[in-house]
């Protein structure tokens, strides 16, 4: 199930229609420190500054294939290291790979292929990919593999999708 949000902040007291789609909205103020009251006189009004923050969650696939293909015509070529990639570029190459984005943690993607089950970890220093033994297949035991970033995204794809 894939899910879609948009963020706009727009000024207060300007709504955009958007057409089907769910919004939700709240708001915010970023208001002066003490400091800077310090330098307003006492008779001057002390403007805040109050943004709408509006959440649109779409369900057109078309907005979401378009922002995609973008960044994977970006992507850099395929021999080059992962270091070398944009994190957006990355995510929509594992996209395209048929991972999927953990709702509970954006740096863990989950893949489900017929004959095993696994989950990447994009973590600080490398990439950290476990093949789960509650997936078909017959594991005894989760497998974990992690490869450096200056491996190239080739490598890299064909070491992953190759399985335990």
């Amino acid at each position: 199930m894939n899910c879609v949000s948009a963020f706009k902040f727009i000024p207060s007291g300007v709504l955009l229609p958007c057409a089907q789609s769910n919004l939700h909205i709240s708001s915010f103020s970023a208001s002066l420190t003490p400091r800077w009251r310090s330098y307003a006189s006492s008779s001057s009004l002390i403007r805040r500054k109050t943004l709408t923050l509006v959440s649109s969650k779409s369900s057109e696939a078309d907005e979401v294939s378009e922002t995609e293909d973008e960044w994977l015509k970006k992507l850099p070529e395929k021999n080059k290291p992962l270091y070398s990639h944009s994190l957006p570029c990355i995510e929509a190459w594992l996209r395209k790979l048929g991972f999927y984005q953990s709702k509970d943690d954006r740096a863990v993607w989950l893949i489900q292929k017929p004959d095993w089950h696994a989950q990447l970890s994009l973590d600080v220093t490398d990439l950290c990919i476990r093949y789960l033994k509650s997936g078909p297949g017959n594991l005894e035991r989760d497998m974990e593999r992690r490869f450096s970033y200056a491996l190239s995204r080739e490598d890299t794809e064909n070491a992953i999708l190759g399985g335990p």
